[in-house]
């Protein structure tokens, strides 16, 4: 059982992507989903993670650009990422996370508790040119 992450791609500095975490298998209503990126040679880090209640988390470099949201209907968690920059190149993929999430997004957390993040997919490319 895994996510799929989806809506990668290329654009250039100050563009927008979104992204989707979709689920096949299971309603992702009552999970909280979290997005995480990992640029090569650096180690998977939070970005944005949303409660099953629908409040929002994100870390501090991604404030005012990302917007995560949630479609029940759609069975999906969207990223919609506005004025990209180079750095924000990585891999993006979803996972299932602990409730409330914001604990989530930090790396420590992340490192010292693995088995706490469930379903992961294989992710999607974002690479923004400058």
């Amino acid at each position: 059982v895994q996510l799929q992450a989806s809506g990668g791609g290329l654009v250039q500095a100050g563009g927008s992507l979104r992204l989707s975490c979709a689920a096949a298998e299971f309603t992702l209503d009552y999970y909280a989903i979290g997005w995480f990126r990992q640029a090569p040679g650096e180690e998977r880090a939070g970005v944005s993670c949303i409660n099953a209640n629908g409040v929002p988390s994100y870390v501090d470099s991604v404030k005012d650009r990302f917007t995560i949201s949630r479609d029940a209907g759609e069975n999906t968690v969207y990223l919609r990422m506005n004025s990209l920059q180079p750095e924000d190149t990585a891999t993006y993929m979803c996972a299932a996370v602990p409730d409330p999430c914001a604990k989530a997004l930090s790396r420590s957390y992340l490192a010292d508790h693995p088995h706490d993040y469930l379903y992961w997919g294989q992710g999607t490319q974002v690479t923004v040119s400058s």
